[in-house]
């Protein structure tokens, strides 16, 4: 099953701090809910894991990122992740394109993942993929934005003495789960 998932989002950060973050995923990966890094092999290759849980289907995902591109001057970045089932029930590939633009005063996020999954989870299908997805990823700029302002609030002192307080990274699955259900009697019911 193949999707595409855009998300566009602004933050009330510069750009430069906005790109410092999410250009470094030891950084942004505490913003991943279900996610780590197990391994920096280089500064453009990491290992790591996903775990996602939904009803009876709980999945963990170990495998590789690689930065294909960064590009500071036009914030740019294009992200290459492959991800294997540790049951070896399926597999995940997903190529992200994001780019940061100066907007009112801050800073828009807009990027696009093209995601190719094979196995269980592509059983549920592409809209309930992309609902789960929707969910996440709000999940995720809740947390980002929580890191940038956790970073502002520090005195420069203690920042640069210590890193910003991690973000909460766990799966909100309440909230996961009732987007998805709201989702299903949407397109049942056509509104």
């Amino acid at each position: 099953m193949k999707t595409t998932i855009n998300k566009v989002f602004q933050v009330n950060e510069p750009i430069d701090k906005v790109w410092f973050y999410l250009s470094d995923p030891a950084k942004i990966v505490t913003c991943v809910p279900g996610a780590s890094i197990t391994e920096k092999i280089d500064d453009q290759n990491y290992k790591g894991q996903v775990s996602l849980k939904f009803g009876p289907v709980k999945s963990d995902y170990s495998g590789e990122i690689v930065i294909e591109e960064l590009d500071k001057s036009a914030h740019r970045m294009i992200l290459q992740g492959k991800g294997l089932d540790s049951k070896g029930k399926g597999s995940a590939d997903m190529t992200m394109n994001g780019l940061l633009t100066p907007k009112d005063g801050g800073t828009e996020v807009n990027f696009t993942m093209d995601v190719s999954i094979v196995g269980m989870l592509a059983q549920f299908g592409s809209r309930l993929i992309n609902d789960v997805s929707d969910q996440l990823l709000d999940q995720f700029v809740g947390n980002f934005s929580k890191l940038l302002e956790a970073d502002t609030a520090a005195p420069v002192a203690a920042a640069a003495a210590a890193a910003p307080p991690a973000a909460d990274s766990s799966l909100n699955a309440f909230a996961l789960a009732g987007a998805v259900v709201k989702g299903f009697f949407r397109r049942l019911f056509g509104g």
